[in-house]
């Protein structure tokens, strides 16, 4: 399944593509990948890093880069994202997904297809986007997301990002399926929240996967489980 299995220099440099599991933060693939192959290897440390966070009810296309790879980081980090977004219209959650309950309810009842794809529209270009507040930007020293599970309210400033395309897959009338074609640093839980309010309604993501990074696609990537049962055959002796 997955990349062709080839024997890989991890320390000279490698570039992995994952599909990250639900659940699972992208500092816990960084950290499994790397406690594996410094073991399989026979090195007490190794460079690990992603190209590109996921949070954990997300899953889909992760980049890990080794060794002397971890330079083109950056450089991957900067390509457009792809990914399938399914929202829940009529409710809010604080995070803007699952990882917190339910703590507003809106009306639906006008939303059709026709508004949907009009007010779509006005988020196409380059936009100013205020991150969510259960996020990893840092606020006074400290995540985001560590103020807010402390109740703490927090201001985050707006950053320029852009949407090149955003397309309806599937709507029934309570949840809504996106593509999302955007620009690195874009939160899919703000376009959820900014959405619903757009709708004058309410919104959330209930399913996010991404499927491309540049060129590279979720098609060509393997899980984490295959790739650790599997790894004799990418260590060199």
């Amino acid at each position: 399944m997955g990349q062709e299995p080839k024997k890989y220099d991890f320390q000279q440099g490698e570039i992995l593509l994952f599909d990250k599991e639900l659940d699972w933060t992208s500092f816990d693939l960084v950290k499994k990948v790397r406690n594996k192959l410094t073991k399989a290897i026979g090195v007490k440390k190794l460079k690990v890093g992603h190209a590109g966070t996921l949070d954990p009810k997300a899953t889909g296309l992760m980049i890990l880069c080794t060794g002397k790879a971890t330079k083109k980081i950056e450089s991957l980090q900067a390509e457009i994202k792809e990914y399938v977004a399914t929202l829940k219209l009529g409710a809010t959650t604080p995070s803007f997904d699952l990882e917190t309950e339910e703590d507003a309810t809106f009306p639906t009842e006008h939303i059709t297809l026709d508004l949907i794809q009009q007010v779509l529209n006005d988020f196409k270009g380059e936009q100013l986007q205020v991150p969510p507040l259960f996020s990893a930007v840092r606020v006074e020293g400290k995540r985001a997301y560590e103020h807010a599970r402390k109740g703490e309210d927090v201001k985050l400033n707006a950053k320029l990002i852009q949407f090149h395309e955003i397309d309806v897959v599937e709507f029934d009338g309570i949840q809504l399926v996106l593509r999302v074609v955007c620009s690195k640093g874009t939160y899919i839980r703000a376009l959820a929240r900014d959405l619903g309010e757009a709708l004058n309604s309410g919104a959330y993501l209930v399913g996010l996967r991404r499927t491309k990074i540049g060129d590279n696609q979720v098609d060509e990537a393997m899980s984490i489980e295959w790739f650790l049962e599997n790894l004799n055959l990418f260590v060199t002796n």
